[in-house]
């Protein structure tokens, strides 16, 4: 696994070489910028995650988890909640940070039990830890930009399979 998010760290700073940048971004002051964004993934921060993610956003950032599939900082800021109160023990951490330019590459782990349904599939009362890759374009202390990508497939066969 290393190997290959290295590999990927090595692209990513080929392809984002000359980004623009207002100052140098260390991996600890892309943790800094990151941490109150993740923190709003949380269930624990539940009453929290709009604003959490209004103070780590530009007004026009945008998430996108596919080429045309993204959402506003307003659609996101409506349906966090959602999501936090569908699995209410949602833990969110960032594993490992890298840096190429104003781009941040996040390795994040999701782990948490749904009550109930999730997403229109029954879940069972059983646990998941899911695997995220994102990456992040930051405009000075904001984030600008978000591709994700979560094996949301991974957590569901996980769900369904005996304990």
């Amino acid at each position: 696994m290393k190997t290959v998010f290295a590999a990927s760290a090595a692209l990513a700073a080929v392809l984002f070489a000359g980004s623009p940048a207002s100052a140098e971004i260390t991996v600890d002051s892309a943790r800094a910028i990151l941490a109150p964004f993740y923190k709003a993934l949380n269930a624990e921060f539940v009453k929290d995650a709009p604003e959490l993610v209004r103070q780590t956003t530009t007004p026009d950032w945008k998430t996108c988890r596919g080429n045309d599939a993204c959402n506003s900082r307003d659609e996101v800021m409506a349906g966090i909640g959602q999501r936090l109160k569908a699995i209410p023990d949602l833990k969110w951490e960032m594993k490992e940070v890298l840096v190429a330019g104003n781009h941040v590459i996040v390795r994040g782990e999701a782990t948490g039990t749904p009550s109930g349904e999730l997403m229109g599939n029954a879940t069972n009362g059983k646990s998941f830890k899911l695997m995220s890759i994102d990456m992040h374009t930051l405009e000075g202390d904001k984030i600008a930009r978000t591709y994700h990508v979560e094996d949301w497939q991974g957590a569901f066969r996980q769900m369904s399979t005996a304990k």
